[in-house]
């Protein structure tokens, strides 16, 4: 497994960073895909360093791109297996760069789309120092019962979803709100009608002031 790297930007202000925004790609694809929304989001949050790792590993489905973990065998023992592996991958690049950064521990946010948002989900709900939020667009709860046990925190979260997404159903992010709101975390949740398994702009608008609201509570 590769030490996670990627495409960064800002903090668009030219400053200091006072936060730290972690994007996790989707199934196929690597941090380019997803550095492109740090100019938007960098309106709310100007003072922000944006990092979107490529995944620790090669897809085994394509040619080309990265897996968080593989889904070449989607038994909910094998996904469990696979995230756990991702997830302390991910968790060791957000200390890395929270150190780099000069960062307080808490001043981070984890962004994830498709599998990158099961990713950031696992991970984030678990870290010992919760984030300001985590964000997660078109993904899924994976071992949504081990979370009572495993919880470390309760960062707020929100979630965004195409109800026509025709790779990850939608039910998979309601599912992840009830179980979510079940073990006491926040969320808030964005359905769009005619959404297929993308970002639109009523996600990223939502995402730039979840981001923004949540970090200034902090302040």
């Amino acid at each position: 497994m590769e030490e996670l790297d990627g495409p960064r930007f800002g903090p668009a202000s030219g400053a200091a960073p006072r936060q730290l925004v972690v994007l996790c790609h989707g199934l196929g694809a690597d941090g380019h895909d997803l550095i492109d929304l740090a100019p938007t989001w960098a309106h709310a949050l100007p003072d922000a360093a944006f990092v979107a790792p490529d995944a620790p590993f090669p897809c085994d489905m394509a040619p080309m791109g990265r897996q968080w973990f593989s889904v070449a065998d989607r038994t909910p023992e094998h996904l469990e297996a696979g995230v756990r592996v991702a997830a302390a991958a991910l968790n060791a690049f957000v200390d890395a760069e929270l150190a780099r950064l000069s960062l307080p521990p808490s001043d981070y946010a984890l962004m994830g789309f498709s599998q990158g948002a099961m990713t950031a989900m696992f991970a984030g709900l678990r870290r010992p120092v919760a984030a300001r939020a985590i964000l997660a667009f078109s993904g899924a709860l994976i071992a949504p019962e081990r979370l009572p046990a495993e919880l470390a925190g309760r960062p707020p979260v929100l979630i965004v979803h195409g109800e026509i997404d025709e790779v990850v159903p939608v039910s998979g992010s309601r599912d992840a709100a009830s179980a979510l709101r079940a073990a006491g975390v926040v969320v808030e949740e964005i359905y769009s009608p005619r959404l297929g398994h993308g970002i639109d702009d009523a996600g990223l608008t939502a995402g730039a002031l979840f981001l923004q609201r949540n970090f200034a509570s902090g302040d």
